[in-house]
């Protein structure tokens, strides 16, 4: 049975609205038989996260809770528990429950971080090819941060949306979990100059991507590591920009304070904290991508580097934190200050070219294998797709 953790629930949503005030109550329970309801004899799940990207509650003994919802953001989902697997998000409503089956618990593990996988028809080769290496190499699970479809920032409704569900289609063929990250070119519209679509449109902005994939940001946890999915990528006016907004931060906050604080922290998400590559750029502005920097809170700020980066790591605190995952630059990459214990890893671009020059270096389409153990990272290999 595959655990690719998509709903077709998102596909059920359309262009429902739901109150901005909404008491839900439910339960997060192990179902031992598999049928998706909650029977006398199976137990709840304690301690879990519950959230609708705006306020947390958490599950009590019997996993019951209760949220208090004060935002119009469609979803509820939780922060999947160590040991667990199942569909982490539903749509909102005043009684929900979340089915959950057991799986191995352990702190030796392994799993793929992947981006910029622009799913289009020519790159589903190239999807394939991901899919069976997958297979083969054999982890927990894959992290692909952002930048999945060919593009819906300047393009119609119609073609945004048969990217988005060529990589839904796409991902459900994996035969593990797939947690996805929101990149730039999910952001549906916002260059009007050339998507000619209106700001009034239902799914303008990042509502495509709710729509489709559910929370644009959320947690999960596994083998004793908390994973942060961050949404990374702002926008104004035309552009995007890479930043966290401050509800968001909010969130983050509420979210990582049930933590114990020896819970090691890896975060993903796609425009970088910190990326060596964009050095070699300069801040020219393009005629068709616009300019490289923008103002943010009075400051000229990169756009390709989430700029408010010390707010997240000020949310995040002395909580150890090995990692920081991300994408867009096509190219895989680290950066770590000495002593900090942090490491900003980019990894490559699952889309084509398979190989092309940058900077006087051959760069290569691929992905990084990452081991952990005990909460550490124990080893990081970079994996050529190999797919001309």
């Amino acid at each position: 049975m595959q655990k690719i953790l998509v709903l077709f629930a998102t596909l059920l949503l359309g262009f429902h609205l739901y109150p901005q005030h909404l008491e839900i109550s439910g339960i997060v329970f192990a179902d031992t038989n598999g049928n998706g309801i909650h029977e006398v004899n199976e137990k709840g799940i304690s301690g879990v996260v519950v959230s609708d990207q705006v306020d947390t509650a958490i599950t009590d003994g019997n996993g019951s809770f209760t949220l208090r919802s004060t935002t119009d953001l469609p979803y509820v989902f939780i922060a999947k528990p160590n040991g667990y697997t199942g569909n982490y998000y539903l749509p909102k409503a005043s009684k929900v429950s979340f089915p959950l089956q057991k799986d191995r618990d352990q702190t030796h593990f392994r799993f793929i971080h992947a981006s910029d996988t622009h799913v289009d028809s020519l790159n589903l080769p190239r999807m394939k090819r991901f899919r069976e290496m997958v297979d083969s190499i054999g982890v927990d699970f894959v992290i692909v941060t952002g930048d999945l479809i060919r593009d819906a920032l300047r393009v119609n409704e119609e073609t945004a949306s048969n990217y988005y569900q060529m990589y839904l289609d796409e991902i459900r063929k994996f035969t593990v979990p797939v947690y996805s990250s929101v990149g730039n070119h999910e952001i549906f519209g916002i260059e009007r100059d050339k998507s000619l679509v209106s700001q009034e449109h239902p799914l303008y902005g990042k509502k495509m991507y709710r729509h489709f994939l559910g929370p644009n940001y959320y947690s999960f946890n596994h083998g004793g590591v908390h994973f942060v999915g961050i949404d990374g990528v702002d926008y104004q006016n035309l552009y995007y920009f890479g930043g966290v907004d401050s509800l968001q931060l909010q969130w983050l906050e509420k979210d990582l304070k049930s933590l114990s604080k020896d819970t090691p922290i890896v975060t993903f998400n796609h425009i970088p904290f910190v990326s060596p590559g964009f050095s070699f750029q300069n801040f020219e502005n393009h005629i068709f991508y616009g300019p490289q920097l923008l103002k943010q809170e009075g400051n000229l700020e990169h756009r390709h580097i989430v700029y408010n980066f010390e707010e997240v790591k000020k949310r995040i605190g002395g909580l150890p934190y090995p990692l920081a995952l991300s994408g867009h630059y096509h190219s895989a990459q680290e950066g770590e200050l000495v002593g900090s214990g942090t490491r900003f890893a980019q990894t490559s671009a699952i889309t084509r070219p398979d190989s092309f020059e940058s900077s006087g270096f051959k760069i290569r389409s691929g992905f990084t294998l990452y081991e952990v153990k005990n909460g550490e990272i124990v080893s990081s290999t970079f994996v050529a797709l190999n797919f001309p």
